[in-house]
């Protein structure tokens, strides 16, 4: 199977409706003894009265959206579905017949589009979308690197050992952490990761389930 991300987004106006064709996507694929093969999953997920099926490619994601409607036809529902393709650039879903980036120059545009959407979004919040996570030797270390980033003027967060600096934008962030490995002592461990507000807009979506016997 191809090393893609396609989503199928299916509304309902009732959370109890979820629930029920949730029930018979389960039902179909036991009744119909559907491929149960590791590699063939589309992976079912949740979110109050949307779901989402995630597929690994085109055909398999179309056979998923093909099943969802003649179940909810037959559950006498109307549901609005959408059918989008991950961009990795620009980290965000798109309709599907739009091709993803073919050199590197829009490469490029898609990521340096992406970048200003993350300043705009930590302008209006307020909070940054990225942080570096440093792990210092010591108590100690902790405390002299955040007396230092706050002679800069830099906004951190310091508990124990730990040090976060806030970063608007996944380049600005990783920028940030080049400079910081450069500046603390041996022993010391930076990683860029997203903030707690965006892990926790992931989890929104965390349950989930596998159907089997969609791949293409």
């Amino acid at each position: 199977m191809a090393n893609e991300d396609w989503r199928v987004q299916v509304d309902f106006g009732d959370e109890g409706v979820v629930d029920v064709l949730r029930g018979r996507l389960e039902a179909v694929e036991l009744e119909h003894d559907l491929s149960r093969a590791f590699d063939d999953r589309v992976v079912v997920s949740r979110s109050g009265s949307t779901l989402f099926l995630y597929a690994g490619d085109r055909e398999q994601g179309e056979k998923a959206q093909a099943l969802v409607e003649a179940l909810a036809a037959e559950e006498g529902e109307e549901v609005e579905i959408s059918f989008t393709r991950w961009h990795r650039e620009s980290e965000e879903w798109r309709q599907a017949d739009e091709p993803l980036p073919a050199d590197p120059a829009t490469r490029a545009a898609e990521h340096a589009a992406r970048v200003d959407r993350e300043r705009r979004e930590s302008a209006e919040s307020g909070d940054p979308a990225y942080e570096v996570r440093i792990d210092l030797p010591s108590h100690e270390d902790a405390k002299a690197l955040v007396e230092r980033f706050s002679a800069e003027g830099l906004r951190s967060v310091h508990r124990w050992k730990y040090v976060l600096l806030g970063a608007a934008d996944e380049d600005s962030a990783r920028e940030l952490a080049e400079r910081v490995r450069d500046e603390v002592p041996p022993g010391s461990s930076v990683a860029v990761e997203g903030t707690w507000r965006e892990a926790y807009a992931e989890r929104l979506q965390s349950s989930f389930s596998f159907l089997g016997g969609l791949a293409g």
